[in-house]
């Protein structure tokens, strides 16, 4: 029906102007604040998707820096930064955390982050620990095995003669490979010449 479509075009119309107005306001507070000598930064009230769109644009065009943060829809805010003083990492996770930025608690935290980094490559330089366990195992079960087990158990260790460990003097074949390997093929020359 003309009517709706009528209706439409003039919300739609309306709508444009709206944004039209939010846009001249917003720059207007952004050039307010990039006089203003005293003020780092500015966070804004929260707003919705589009109006949070409009101001990152805004704040682009003056050449500012603006992040959004938030967790839900309804309480994001845009928060903008003069150039000179744009958000460190640690500042940027502050704000996503919903916390304030205090530059020296961070001070702070960077100090304790070098000191143990100091300390820990004043541990590499030092070079690894020597190997081997911090205590002996034989203190700790000397109650069981007494202090003359494991030195015992060691001397009577020899070859198991049924499992594997073949003493040299219990072995009929002396042959290298490649004498062994000879004399098969002689054998098998020899059969061939016989048939």
């Amino acid at each position: 029906p003309p009517e709706q479509a009528a209706r439409m075009k003039k919300l739609q119309e309306q709508d444009k102007r709206q944004k039209v107005e939010f846009r001249k306001r917003m720059e207007q507070e952004v050039s307010q604040f990039i006089q203003a000598t005293g003020e780092p930064r500015r966070r804004f009230q929260p707003m919705n998707k589009i109006e949070r769109s409009i101001l990152h644009d805004v704040a682009e065009v003056a050449g500012l820096t603006s992040f959004s943060f938030g967790d839900d829809e309804d309480s994001r805010y845009v928060m903008v930064f003069k150039k000179e003083f744009a958000p460190s990492d640690e500042e940027l996770e502050a704000y996503r955390r919903g916390e304030e930025w205090d530059p020296a608690r961070a001070e702070e935290r960077r100090r304790l982050r070098e000191l143990a980094a100091q300390q820990e490559e004043a541990e590499l330089e030092r070079g690894p620990a020597p190997p081997g366990p911090p205590n002996d195992y034989k203190d700790k079960y000397r109650h069981l095995i007494g202090s003359e087990a494991a030195k015992a158990a060691a001397r009577t260790m020899e070859a198991n003669k049924a499992y594997g460990c073949v003493p040299v003097a219990n072995k009929r074949d002396t042959r290298s490979i490649e004498e062994a390997m000879n004399e098969i093929r002689a054998k098998k020359r020899l059969r061939q010449a016989e048939d």
